[in-house]
C-alpha cells in the first residue's frame, strides 16, 4: 500500500473488519484475516508473520486467561444440576405479595443465579423452564412473563462471576479482580429498577400479573435454607476476591468446586457433566479463538497508530465529554441489535477504550457501563439473543410477542444507565472499601 500512511491504513482495516462483519462473517475470521494483512502491509511479510504467529502463544500463557473456563463452568454445572428451582420457591414466597409478584420473584431468582453463572443464555433457558410456567399458570400475560425472564437474564453480564467483564479486562488489561468487585451492586440496582418497572406496570394493570398471596412467615423462612447453595458459592466467590484471600481464577476454581460437590448432591448424573464439562469446553473454546483474532487486529491497529490518534483528535476537538460518552452509548446500543456481545467488545475497545481514557473516564467505571450496553444488545431486535432462548425453550410464546415484552425493560436499562452515568460512585464506591 505504497503511499499510504500508517493511519490511513489502519482506518482501510477497521473499514474493512466493520464491512466482513455486516455481510456476516464470523469476527474472529474476519478480524484475524484483516489483522494479519494489514500487520504484512504495515511491517513486511516476515515481520508480520512472525508476529501473527508469536500472538496466540504469548496471550494464552497469560494466567488471566484461566479465569473464563472456571466461570464458564460453574454456569453450566449449575445449569445441569438444576439447583434453581428452590431459589424461584423461595422468591416466590418472600416478593409474591407484590403487584406482578411472581416476575419479581424471577427477577432476583435470577440474579441470585447469576452469582453461579457466567452465561446469561444459560439463565433464559433455565428461568424460561421453572418460571414462566408458573406466572402463566398464575394468570400472568405472557409478554411479561417472556419478557421478565430475557430481560433478568441479562443481570448475568453484570453480576460476577462476567464472562463479559473478564473479555473486558484482557483487551483494555485493567485489573479482572475488581472488575468482577465493582459489577455487585450495579446488578443489584438493575434488579432493582427492573423491580420497580415490574411493580408499576401490574399496580396500574393489574391484569399483567396480580399479587401471590397465602404464605405465611413460617413458610417464607422454611424457604431460606434452599437458597444456601447460591449465597455459598456467593459468599466464598465475592469474598475471597473483596478481601484479596484469592485471585479471581483461584476464585472461580474454588466457586467451581463447591458448584460441582453441590451438583452431585443434587444427583447430577454421569451424562450430564459429561455434557456441561464439553459445553464448557466449547464455548471456552470459541472465545478464546475470538480473542486470538481480535487481538491480531489490535496489534495492527498499534502500529497504525489509529487509536492513539483517534483520542489525540477527540480530546483536541473541545467536543463536551459527556456527549463523546453518549455517542459510543448509542454506537454500542445500535452495534448490539445486530452482533453478540462479545464480538461488539473486541472489534470496538481497541479504539474506544483509549478515547474513554483521554478523556478522564475510570476504566472500571466504563467497564461495568460497557457490558450494561451489552446486556441491552441482549434484548434488542433483530438479533436479541435472550430473546430467541427463550423463544426456543417456550416456541408457543411468539418471537414477536417476547420482543414486546421487553420493551419496558429496555427502558428500565436506560434508566440504570443514566443512573450510573450520573453517579458513577455506585461502582466505585465499593472498591474504594474493598482497595
Amino acid at each position: 500500500m505504497a503511499g499510504l500512511t500508517p493511519v490511513e491504513i489502519g482506518l482501510i482495516g477497521a473499514g474493512a473488519l466493520f464491512l466482513l462483519a455486516a455481510i456476516g462473517m464470523r469476527i474472529a475470521f474476519a478480524a484475524g484475516l484483516v489483522g494479519a494483512l494489514g500487520l504484512i502491509a504495515l511491517t513486511g511479510w516476515e515481520a508480520g508473520i512472525k508476529t501473527i504467529g508469536v500472538i496466540p502463544y504469548a496471550k494464552s500463557i497469560n494466567y488471566t486467561l484461566s479465569v473464563l473456563p472456571m466461570f464458564i463452568l460453574i454456569g453450566y454445572l449449575a445449569f445441569y444440576a438444576g439447583i434453581t428451582q428452590s431459589a424461584f420457591e423461595a422468591c416466590r414466597r418472600w416478593f409474591g405479595w407484590l403487584p406482578g409478584g411472581l416476575a419479581v420473584a424471577t427477577i432476583y431468582a435470577v440474579a441470585g443465579f447469576s452469582a453461579v453463572s457466567g452465561a446469561s443464555t444459560a439463565a433464559a433457558a433455565v428461568f424460561a423452564k421453572v418460571a414462566i410456567p408458573e406466572m402463566l399458570k398464575a394468570g400472568y400475560d405472557r409478554r411479561l412473563a417472556a419478557g421478565v425472564v430475557a430481560a433478568g437474564s441479562t443481570l448475568d453480564s453484570l453480576i460476577p462471576p462476567s464472562a463479559l467483564l473478564v473479555v473486558y479486562g484482557i483487551i483494555v488489561e485493567e485489573s479482572i479482580g475488581k472488575l468482577l468487585i465493582a459489577g455487585f451492586v450495579p446488578g443489584l440496582v438493575s434488579a432493582a429498577v427492573y423491580t420497580l418497572i415490574v411493580v408499576a406496570l401490574c399496580g396500574l394493570r393489574p391484569e399483567l400479573g396480580r399479587p401471590i398471596t397465602g404464605y405465611s412467615w413460617g413458610e417464607r423462612w422454611r424457604s431460606v435454607p434452599g437458597t444456601f447453595p447460591i449465597l455459598l458459592v456467593i459468599g466464598i466467590i465475592f469474598t475471597a476476591m473483596f478481601y484479596g484471600w484469592a485471585t479471581p481464577t483461584e476464585a472461580g476454581a474454588l466457586g467451581a468446586f463447591c458448584v460441582f460437590v453441590l451438583a452431585l448432591a443434587h444427583g447430577m448424573k454421569r451424562g450430564e457433566l459429561m455434557q456441561a464439562l464439553q459445553d464448557s469446553a466449547r464455548l471456552s473454546v470459541m472465545i478464546f479463538t475470538i480473542i486470538w483474532s481480535v487481538l491480531i487486529f489490535v496489534r495492527f491497529l498499534g502500529f497504525a497508530n489509529l487509536p492513539e490518534t483517534l483520542a489525540s483528535w477527540i480530546v483536541g476537538a473541545n467536543v463536551p465529554p459527556l456527549l463523546v460518552l453518549v455517542s459510543i452509548y448509542l454506537i454500542y446500543i445500535v452495534l448490539g441489535m445486530f452482533m453478540d456481545p462479545i464480538g461488539m467488545l473486541l472489534l470496538t475497545l481497541p479504539v474506544v477504550y483509549p478515547v474513554i481514557s483521554a478523556l478522564g473516564y475510570d476504566g472500571i467505571w466504563f467497564g461495568i457501563v460497557v457490558v450494561k450496553l451489552c446486556g441491552i444488545g441482549l434484548l434488542t431486535p433483530p438479533v436479541g439473543l435472550c430473546c430467541f432462548v427463550v423463544n426456543g425453550v417456550r416456541p408457543d410464546i411468539p418471537l414477536g410477542d417476547i420482543f414486546r415484552g421487553i420493551l419496558p425493560f429496555i427502558v428500565a436499562d436506560l434508566l440504570t444507565l443514566a443512573l450510573l452515568t450520573a453517579y458513577p460512585e455506585i461502582v466505585t464506591f465499593i472498591l474504594d472499601v474493598a482497595f
